[in-house]
């Protein structure tokens, strides 16, 4: 009886079925290896939080550097994974999956290439290559591991956030606390150093010292967020930016900082203040500015 999975030739001596069966796995093995490296790649890419290009040959006749089934993962900075064959056909791949990257509105490209005419490659064949772009989700960065913080950590990821948090309290840091989310048990300064925090980062402090909120405002306010929050009333959220420009932070810096953090939704409870805010993150990631929203009017904010 043949295992599941186990390839049959009918007619066959047993002894010849499991020869044949070793053959076809291993003319299968490399083909299988490169597909599964390509694809752990692109996971490993993904969870990181960058952006890429995959590009397939789907087509290839005559004489041509890959077959059908090659790919490459292309990412911003030109840095490669796996090949199309090299030479002029790669060079020519790789720009255009690099101007699909920059290309807010496109998503796809067909690729239509004779590799002698088109490229004076010796080969003379032509191949055809779909690249397909995948834009890795927003990363939310947030200071507290508080009840605020548990509860928005967890709104943020149901709704497509990658979502690191920062604390150095330990007890509080956990996996039951905190499941399928990045935890940094650190001091949050140093992880507000160390984190990226570029155009597609989104930043929410809510530590449980106020003075700490301030510090670490003041770290992350030169940085190019796409959005930068910190919890508090609307007094902490004066007093904050009063020592902003107190300490020489431009106008345009301060007003940046949004506080208080979230939508007005009436609620005054943890996880009413965590869903008002995680309202607001996915209002500004599709396009709608902050001063946009009706802020929220809370007597104060608890991290």
């Amino acid at each position: 009886m043949a295992l599941a999975g186990q390839a049959v030739v009918p007619g066959a001596p047993r002894a010849g079925r499991a020869r044949g069966t070793k053959l076809l796995l291993d003319c299968f093995a490399p083909y299988n290896r490169r597909t599964m490296n390509i694809f752990s790649d692109i996971a490993q890419l993904a969870a990181q939080g960058l952006s890429l290009v995959i590009a397939t040959v789907v087509d290839a006749r005559g004489s041509s550097p890959q077959k059908p089934g090659a790919r490459i993962v292309v990412l911003a900075d030109g840095s490669l994974r796996g090949t199309v064959g090299g030479g002029a056909i790669e060079r020519q791949v790789v720009e255009a999956a690099r101007a699909l990257l920059a290309d807010p509105e496109a998503t796809t490209r067909l690729l239509e290439t004779s590799l002698g005419k088109d490229l004076g490659m010796s080969c003379g064949g032509t191949m055809t290559v779909f690249l397909e772009k995948l834009v890795a989700a927003e990363r939310l960065l947030v200071f507290g591991a508080g009840h605020v913080g548990k509860a928005l950590a967890s709104f943020a990821r149901q709704v497509g956030f990658l979502v690191t948090v920062a604390d150095a309290r330990e007890a509080l840091l956990t996996e039951e606390r905190f499941p399928s989310v990045e935890r940094r048990v650190q001091d949050p300064r140093e992880a507000a150093r160390s984190l990226p925090a570029d155009e597609r980062c989104y930043a929410c402090v809510m530590t449980h010292d106020h003075g700490l909120d301030q510090e670490l405002v003041e770290l992350l306010a030169p940085r190019p967020l796409r959005y930068l929050g910190v919890i508090g009333s609307r007094r902490k959220a004066e007093r904050c930016r009063s020592q902003m420009e107190a300490k020489g932070f431009g106008p345009e810096v301060v007003a940046r900082v949004r506080s208080p953090m979230g939508i007005n939704i009436g609620g005054q409870a943890p996880e009413e203040i965590a869903l008002s805010i995680a309202a607001e993150l996915v209002a500004v990631r599709n396009g709608i500015p902050c001063e946009a929203l009706p802020q929220a009017k809370l007597r104060a904010q608890v991290a």
